[in-house]
């Protein structure tokens, strides 16, 4: 596949077909993955591949009361848990959870997320992490960019195998009680699971802001950074 026109198309993948994916297909996409950047290539992450039905079924209801909060603070025009939120607005959103919301939180993605044909928890270990914003005071962020760009490549890898996937981070919500699940020790943060399976739909045409809603030239508030036309949409 062509990169930039893989960069450009791989979007988020939450339906998928009842077709099963090998583990030759997954260790394939894992071993592409493998090269992805990490801070003093350390490769601090750790793949779980959960297969077990009883595993994946209290993984989905562990997942469910999370996107259900989410649902809920959104339909109050909240940015769900961002940082500058107040807490008691999203409480008492949480608290007031519409019917409708409520029964859409155990539907679609959420509610089928134990048959999806991969799942894949991704662990980071924190004692490998360069975190250096972790004494800044403010909400912690760079350690991410020693695992993510690993799940990101599983994306790419996943997309040139024909596959699709979504990278979900609700499950962070129920760190405690998956650790304990899938045996994991308490250095290891969970980072994101990856659901990968073969597209239900077509492909849809990506829209993204364009660069100059978001360049700037030397400073924040500088001028807009000046792009030549796109050359794709």
């Amino acid at each position: 596949m062509d990169l930039i026109e893989t960069l450009r198309s791989t979007g988020a993948v939450r339906e998928f077909t009842d077709d099963p994916v090998g583990d030759d297909v997954v260790a394939r996409i894992l071993d592409t993955a493998r090269f992805a950047p990490s801070g003093g290539n350390a490769q601090a992450w750790h793949v779980v591949v959960i297969k077990d039905p009883g595993l994946r079924v209290r993984l989905r209801d562990l997942y469910v009361p999370g996107w259900r909060d989410y649902l809920a603070m959104s339909a109050a025009g909240l940015r769900p848990w961002a940082p500058g939120n107040d807490p008691a607005a999203e409480a008492a959103a949480v608290a007031a959870v519409p019917d409708g919301v409520a029964a859409a939180a155990g539907q679609g993605f959420a509610g089928e997320l134990d048959r999806v044909p991969v799942l894949l928890a991704v662990f980071a270990d924190l004692n490998a992490l360069a975190a250096v914003d972790r004494d800044s005071g403010r909400y912690p962020i760079a350690g991410g960019a020693s695992v993510y760009p690993f799940v990101w490549s599983v994306l790419l890898a996943a997309h040139a195998e024909g596959l699709g996937g979504v990278l979900t981070t609700m499950l962070v919500r129920a760190e405690p009680q998956g650790r304990l699940l899938l045996g994991v020790p308490y250095t290891w943060s969970l980072a994101a699971v990856v659901a990968l399976g073969r597209p239900a739909q077509p492909r849809k045409r990506l829209r993204r802001q364009p660069v100059t809603s978001f360049t700037t030239v030397d400073r924040a508030d500088g001028p807009v950074f000046a792009t030549p036309q796109e050359v794709r949409p």
